[in-house]
């Protein structure tokens, strides 16, 4: 039976949380159509360890392929593997995550298969044999929807979207035998150098805590901290403070920075410029602390609060953390 192709992302050897929202999207497109999802693992010894979780969240078929060489992305052998993969399957359909690695693997896949591509996907829906894909465009200012008529369809999902949802079938486990030499490698990574604390990543997060120069000078950002921290998110930042070398660039929230789709977004100190609205207009529900009434961000905002940031943040974390015990 042809599958709905899903790429599960595997990291020393863990499921990336952001792989079950790509099967969640793939079981949906499966069902539409009447085919089955065909999950395709990639990485070094022990990525087997993720099929069970694979299987118990919709994929009908596991695909392991295990080899030493995989155990860091390589776009050139893992395009290589993916493309042929979807080839021999027929797969109309292939769904990849939001990530750095997924971002740069589907257009790649893409380009080898001659398919469709739709990236940052909000909504995918079947009419007619086709895949129908809603997604933003300029900015978030207009919601586009289009009917990709290559196959196959090569689309990204935009996280915290599709909801993951846990499946009565285990999913049948298949090894795939991997077969690589120098030649499929452009590049081979050596070294990957992580920062000392892993932290939530602000793309993936359902509560993010974002702030701005508002908050006046790098030290203040601490508060932000406390209150993500108190919430269970992510810390965030505009492109101004990042600019300003306040904040890393992997927190940045934007335009030219992250899009992200959390259930709760908090814009503290953020004016709401256009590129930074383009990163977190489609968050679920946003609150807005800012002592400037006329601030843009305060006509998207759910909620908004007009006051001394400074005042405000340490009250509400104090809150939230006699709320949660």
């Amino acid at each position: 039976m042809p599958g709905v192709f899903a790429f599960i992302e595997v990291r020393e050897g863990q499921l990336r949380p952001i792989s079950l929202e790509v099967l969640a999207a793939a079981r949906q497109v499966a069902d539409a159509q009447g085919d089955e999802v065909h999950a395709l693992i990639l990485g070094g010894a022990g990525s087997s360890a993720a099929a069970a979780q694979v299987g118990a969240h919709g994929a009908d078929r596991i695909f392991v392929g295990e080899s030493e060489a995989l155990n860091r992305y390589s776009n050139e052998a893992y395009a290589t593997i993916a493309s042929e993969f979807i080839k021999d399957h027929g797969c109309r359909v292939a769904i990849f995550p939001p990530s750095s690695l997924g971002k740069d693997l589907a257009p790649r896949i893409t380009a080898r298969t001659g398919g469709g591509f739709a990236p940052d996907c909000t909504a995918l829906e079947v009419n007619g044999g086709k895949l129908v894909v809603t997604r933003p465009r300029y900015a978030g200012k207009v919601i586009s929807r289009m009917e990709l008529t290559g196959e196959p369809a090569v689309v990204t999902i935009r996280a915290n979207i599709f909801t993951p949802k846990e499946a009565a079938g285990a999913g049948e486990v298949q090894i795939l035998e991997v077969s690589l030499d120098t030649a499929d490698f452009g590049a081979v990574v050596k070294e990957i150098r992580a920062s000392a604390a892993a932290k939530l990543d602000v793309g993936e997060a359902s509560i993010i805590v974002s702030g701005g120069r508002g908050l006046r000078e790098p030290e203040n950002f601490r508060m932000l901290e406390e209150l993500a921290e108190a919430l269970g998110g992510a810390v965030g930042a505009s492109r101004a403070v990042v600019d300003a070398g306040w904040r890393p660039h992997a927190e940045q929230v934007g335009q030219t920075g992250k899009t992200v789709s959390p259930q709760l977004y908090f814009a503290i100190g953020i004016s709401g410029a256009v590129q930074h609205l383009a990163g977190m207009r489609t968050s679920r529900y946003i609150v807005a602390i800012n002592k400037d009434p006329e601030a843009p961000i305060f006509k998207i905002a759910d909620y908004g609060i007009v006051g001394d940031l400074f005042e405000i943040v340490p009250k509400l974390t104090e809150e939230v953390r006699k709320l949660r015990g």
